[in-house]
């Protein structure tokens, strides 16, 4: 087995995947979209960002090293040599990546061949299954064939799927992004009848906790509309100097006719601070208020503590 020397091994470590194969590895490399590459070996493993992920597996890292120990095999020595012989080769200018001006493409995760799992998570936290089955059958939500997460998707206007957010169904914490998600077109469920009225939440979780609260009160739950933001909105230190969510300022675009915002967000300082910033910089013509869960710090746990669910701590 090869020596290596700690110089080495850093040196190693600053090489990303990317310029590893781009350069020495061209024959390897595919172009899947935008900024995004994958191996013609493993066409589920996906580069992007400085970062590379096998889908399939559920291993991933950043560097060169990682990918030539954790998906070749070759031992820490080994992998060393091989990209130190290369490093010392100092690659053209045009190394770096040029930025592509194509529009990301969407990666969704492959269904599971069922929903149970999602359904049973989002059931233990108390959503309705009225709520639940309208998701599943508008295509808003389903479970992932890999690590059974639950997948809630946003569309454009013209029912195009362009985002989707994924939460873990276990007692482990996870949530996360698709590849190639646009901000602009969070998770949301618009009335059935044009309305005026737009609902903001931190969470599809929380939207659909508000919606089942309605439900339970005997209200209908679609009329009015619903948006969830791409996660926790963090305005500028300077709020004046800050831009609306993405996603509420795309949704009011799409749908001039909307003249009320209430705001759902988080009873915690960031989203006391989110509701702050949106209340101050929205554009004029809005009315905009602010409505807290009577109880616990977002709707979700008001809704447990409405039904009484204990529901175990999430670990991260």
């Amino acid at each position: 087995m090869p020596y290596v020397t700690p110089e080495q091994i850093e040196r190693a470590k600053q090489m990303d995947l990317l310029t590893y194969l781009q350069y020495y590895e061209p024959n390897e490399l595919v172009h899947f979209s935008g900024n995004v590459y994958t191996t013609r070996t493993h066409d589920s493993l996906k580069i992007s960002n400085g970062k590379w992920c096998w889908w399939s597996r559920g291993i991933g890292g950043r560097s060169a090293l990682d990918y030539l120990i954790k998906v070749r095999g070759l031992t820490l020595p080994e992998a060393v040599v091989q990209i130190d012989g290369q490093a010392t080769i100092t690659p053209p200018a045009q190394a770096k990546a040029q930025k592509s001006t194509e529009p990301k493409k969407l990666l969704l995760p492959e269904k599971n061949e069922n929903n149970d799992r999602v359904i049973a998570y989002l059931m233990g936290r108390g959503i309705h299954s009225s709520l639940i089955e309208y998701c599943i059958k508008t295509g808003r939500l389903y479970e992932s064939r890999d690590y059974h997460n639950a997948v809630f998707v946003g569309f454009d206007r013209q029912g195009t799927p362009q985002y989707a957010t994924l939460r873990g169904t276990t007692n482990r914490r996870y949530m996360g992004e698709a590849n190639g998600s646009n901000k602009h077109f969070s998770f949301s469920i618009s009335a059935s009848k044009q309305c005026c009225r737009l609902h903001l939440f931190e969470s599809a979780i929380d939207l659909l906790s508000y919606g089942t609260l309605k439900l339970l009160s005997g209200r209908d739950w679609q009329l009015e509309n619903c948006l969830s933001l791409a996660g926790i909105y963090k305005p500028k230190k300077n709020i004046e100097e800050s831009t609306p969510p993405a996603a509420l300022m795309q949704y009011l675009k799409d749908f001039p006719y909307i003249k009320d915002i209430v705001l759902h967000l988080d009873n915690d300082i960031p989203g006391r601070l989110a509701a702050k910033a949106i209340q101050t910089i929205i554009p004029s013509g809005y009315t905009v208020s602010d409505d807290l869960p009577k109880r616990g710090k977002d709707y979700n746990e008001y809704l447990k503590i409405v039904l009484r669910i204990q529901q175990p701590q999430e670990r991260e």
